[in-house]
């Protein structure tokens, strides 16, 4: 008998590597100023999102965007602890996110159309 629960880890992990950045560059998109990392986690923990619990893998892909150019940071001051780094979207992250976002919604139409017999 296969390891059911393991089998879904694993590819909740595949799909939570896959969907990241697209998350997150949405997430900083709505919002109506720069966000920290905190800030970030639990706007996807009300969401639902596919991060939700896992904070700690926001920060990697947050400086790979941003390496990437597709966001922008800064560092502030903070009154409570340490300072803290807001990530706000550039332009091109907005072109990026466009894009990806097509590409999300005809994978998302392909796949479903194929589960479309599958029992749940």
């Amino acid at each position: 008998m296969p390891d059911l629960d393991a089998h879904r880890r694993k590819f909740e992990k595949e799909l939570a590597a896959g969907t990241t950045s697209l998350v997150l560059l949405a997430v900083l998109a709505a919002a109506e100023a720069p966000m920290y990392g905190y800030q970030i986690a639990k706007s996807l923990e009300r969401s639902g999102g596919v991060l939700s619990g896992k904070q700690s893998a926001l920060y990697p892909v947050l400086r790979n965007l941003a390496e990437a150019g597709l966001l922008s940071s800064h560092v502030e001051p903070s009154a409570s602890g340490p300072p803290r780094r807001y990530y706000a979207i550039t332009e091109a992250g907005r072109a990026v996110l466009r894009d990806w976002a097509a590409t999300w919604t005809a994978t998302r139409r392909s796949v479903d159309s194929v589960l479309k017999g599958v029992p749940s």
